[in-house]
């Protein structure tokens, strides 16, 4: 009795783990992505690395993926460094401050992976007007129900993006 008591104390810890795992982005790469990024933190920091804002990026079926503050010549070398994303992507907030939320790492060769995780594929043409390539989201200070690694995020929202003009 006792032992069926423990393995089930233990199978729901375990779920409950997992489950948290899951919403909160834990992931060993998540971590790692957080060490190596959290200097992005403040939106100063990745515009003084040569990042530049893109609009606000929202899902067709809902949720969203940020502002992507992206450093062209990341983007042009194709290598992947987790110091040194592609993209830092920061939701709007209502107060008009960015919180950082994310990163994506994006390459043209491929398959590519980041420590064991492997990248989407993106076939030319795409709605961003690239060539085809390579690229991989980190909600790595934003958990994602959809998973640490989804393109959108339900929990974010470009309700509070600036209008391009303002």
């Amino acid at each position: 009795m006792a032992a069926a008591a423990l393995t089930a104390i233990t199978t729901f810890a375990q779920a409950h783990q997992h489950a948290a795992a899951s919403v909160s982005g834990a992931s060993p790469l998540a971590d790692k992505v957080r060490a190596a990024n959290s200097r992005f933190l403040d939106v100063k920091a990745a515009t003084a690395e040569g990042y530049a804002p893109i609009p606000c990026a929202s899902g067709i079926t809902g949720g969203a993926m940020g502002i992507h503050y992206v450093n062209g010549q990341y983007l042009k070398d194709d290598k992947i460094d987790i110091a040194r994303p592609e993209a830092v992507m920061y939701e709007p907030m209502a107060n008009g401050a960015l919180k950082l939320v994310a990163v994506e790492y994006i390459t043209s060769k491929g398959p590519a992976s980041l420590d064991g995780q492997l990248f989407n594929f993106n076939s030319a043409p795409n709605r961003y007007g690239l060539g085809e390539f390579y690229e991989l989201h980190v909600w790595a200070w934003k958990g994602n129900p959809t998973g640490t690694f989804a393109d959108m995020n339900p929990k974010v929202s470009c309700e509070h993006a600036m209008a391009p003009s303002q």
